[in-house]
């Protein structure tokens, strides 16, 4: 016991260069601020559960109102009248920032930490080590991506002597696919990539810490934890300190956390404004309060970050009691298309608002799924698409993007080096506004396919997704099970993010009644007839049964009468239910480190009894 704090058994004793005492004092310190954030959850479900019941639009805020959690005007913040962050020269050129966790599920360090030695050799300009969507969070995973990161950061030799096998085989690969080796000197390389890290989301509970009884904020222990083994390290490198805050929803969230960064800097006694951080726009209202979440998180905010699967899902979410509003297929919601123009274009104006001082912020682009890995036609026609869209992003002002994949770094980073501009700092777009047509545009639906076969690639991937996450690959390379053995079509890498939007668009069908675009003769289906419950069903034991079938290459062996079946129970209970929950993660993480089906279900049962009584989210360990 720490203070307010406990810790799961045994794992001080498992992992003491982890929780060091300066964590845990750290630790200390930041617990008060949890109460704040479980408020916030709790105050996040309400006005979720009003709106749904009131079927009740996002509107903008008043101008004249203060942001909550914050003594900034709304007005000012809109007009870029506050302090914002210096962009720190090692932020100043991001090209391309690569993702993925530092360590692989059940493994040991060795094995583990080649993760983090591809990704500082891949020649990305960033690498944002995911604790969140990428990152699986079964049995001690998450302690080991933080354990690894340190060794790494530190240059323990174990992590060099992984690091210079690891360069003999990016090279290897490299000369076969780009005729040329793509790392000269691997000890000068791993001081390219500069590091980032993204911390949990404010709904997300930690796994291995309570605190009375509750559970204790992923967020708050994966910011204290990372910066506290790792902020004098990285200084006397001369690097930033550098965070990725996924899932805020609003201003007041975004303030929630400027609390956390501050007591922290505090704590540490760094200046403030040290410790820089990027925000993820991945959910509907953060584009009704943009500039007020960069106001709210100055001096520490340095950028946004633009995405594709959460904010589809947010959307669809937010928009749940809408009988009009349903999605079509997901491979027609392109960053292109309607709400999702919209979105982006409010991003770029956002950041180029300038501050009080002149200062604008990061734009940085989406991100590239893709994996040169497939049939030679495959793999030519998916290159050739990633790096279009690597060249639209840039065009729209982008100073960069995202790849899931170190082997892309090299396919994708030419765009901007042919640009061969640092960033897109200050281009002029036209300023915000905040009217009745601006929020309009941000549910904004256009007309685009609707199919068996969309359904069939939300729910394969649905399922094979939630089985990858309940074994701990939370980063999965996935395709529908209709392509398994058919080396044209690629998998893509995903994370929860997929999952999640994928469950989401098929409760939206059945829920509205969604009809049909397209006839379709396995089925029997007619155009225009709607998406049914039972149809539903039937798909779901079609594609299921296609999984059972598949070859261990694409379903485990060993998942196939243990997760897999959990896995499904999950996705037909989240789809049928008349009330929508809001997170398919919520029932993932509650069912993580089982292979009983009857016990998953009394827990899927108890979870969904919860929210519906009050909007109670079970998210803590059962298993602590």
């Amino acid at each position: 016991m720490t203070n307010s704090l406990e810790f799961r058994s045994g794992i001080l004793a498992q992992y003491p260069d982890v929780y060091t005492p300066e964590v845990l004092r750290a630790l200390e310190v930041l617990a008060p601020l949890n109460q704040r954030r479980r408020e916030r959850m709790a105050a996040r479900t309400a006005l979720r559960k009003r709106r749904h019941e009131h079927r009740e639009r996002i509107a903008f805020l008043d101008p004249d109102a203060l942001i909550p959690g914050t003594q900034i005007k709304v007005a000012d913040a809109r007009s870029g009248n506050f302090e914002g962050a210096v962009i720190p020269p090692d932020l100043q050129r991001q090209w391309i920032q690569g993702t993925g966790p530092a360590t692989k599920p059940r493994s040991d360090v060795r094995s583990g930490i080649r993760n983090v030695a591809y990704a500082l050799l891949s020649g990305a300009d960033g690498w944002m080590f995911d604790g969140e969507d990428a990152l699986g969070q079964v049995d001690t995973m998450s302690l080991d991506n933080h354990r690894n990161l340190k060794l790494a950061i530190a240059r323990d030799p174990l992590f060099l002597e992984v690091a210079e096998e690891v360069t003999a085989e990016m090279n290897t690969w490299a000369q076969g696919f780009l005729g040329h080796p793509i790392i000269a000197d691997w000890r000068q390389q791993l001081d390219f990539t500069t590091v980032i890290f993204r911390c949990r989301g404010l709904h997300l509970d930690d796994r291995h810490i309570r605190q009375d009884g509750h559970g204790f904020s992923a967020s708050i222990a994966d910011m204290v934890t990372f910066v506290v083994n790792n902020y004098q390290a990285l200084q006397a490198a001369g690097r930033s300190l550098v965070l990725y805050l996924p899932k805020t929803q609003t201003a007041e969230d975004a303030a929630c956390w400027n609390a956390f960064i501050l007591a922290l800097e505090a704590h540490l006694g760094l200046p403030v404004g040290t410790i820089k951080c990027y925000v993820l726009v991945e959910q509907i209202e953060q584009c009704f309060q943009l500039m007020e979440i960069r106001a709210a998180l100055s001096p520490h905010f340095v950028g946004f970050n633009t995405g594709r699967w959460d904010y589809i899902n947010s959307v669809s979410d937010a928009m749940a009691w809408d009988q009009a509003f349903v999605n079509p297929n997901i491979q027609a919601i392109t960053m292109t298309y309607g709400y999702m123009r919209v979105y982006e274009d409010r991003v770029r104006r956002a950041v180029n608002t300038p501050d009080r001082h002149g200062r604008c912020a990061l734009w940085q682009g989406g991100m590239e799924p893709n994996i040169p890995v497939g049939s030679e036609a495959g793999v030519a026609a998916s290159m050739k698409k990633a790096v279009a869209g690597a060249e639209r992003e840039q065009r729209e002002g982008a100073s960069g993007k995202w790849v899931a994949h170190w082997k892309m770094v090299h396919i994708v980073r030419p765009v901007w080096e042919k640009v061969g501009q640092a960033n897109q700092l200050g281009r002029s777009f036209p300023a915000l506004t905040y009217t009745p047509e601006d929020a309009a545009g941000l549910t904004l639906l256009e007309p685009a396919p609707r199919t068996i076969a969309g359904a069939r690639d939300l729910l394969s991937v649905a399922l094979q997704y939630g089985n990858a996450f309940l074994r701990g690959f939370q980063a999965a390379a996935l395709k529908p099970a209709d392509f398994f053995g058919n080396d044209d079509v690629l998998y893509l890498m995903e994370d929860m993010a997929t999952g999640e939007i994928r469950l989401s668009i098929l409760w939206e069908w059945i829920h509205k009644g969604a009809s049909l675009t397209e006839a379709d003769e396995a089925t029997g289906c007619a155009e225009g007839e709607p998406f049914t419950l039972a149809l539903f069903a039937r798909l779901l034991e079609e594609e299921y049964a296609k999984l059972r079938k598949a070859r261990n290459k694409d379903v485990h062996d060993d998942s196939k009468d243990t997760t897999l079946p959990i896995a499904k129970a999950i996705v037909r209970t989240y789809v049928q239910s008349d009330i929508k929950a809001p997170w398919y993660v919520d029932l993932l993480n509650i069912n993580l480190g089982l292979d009983n089906l009857a016990i998953a279900e009394q827990r899927i049962a108890r979870f969904l009894e919860a929210f519906q009584k009050d909007g109670t989210r079970i998210t803590e360990n059962l298993d602590f």
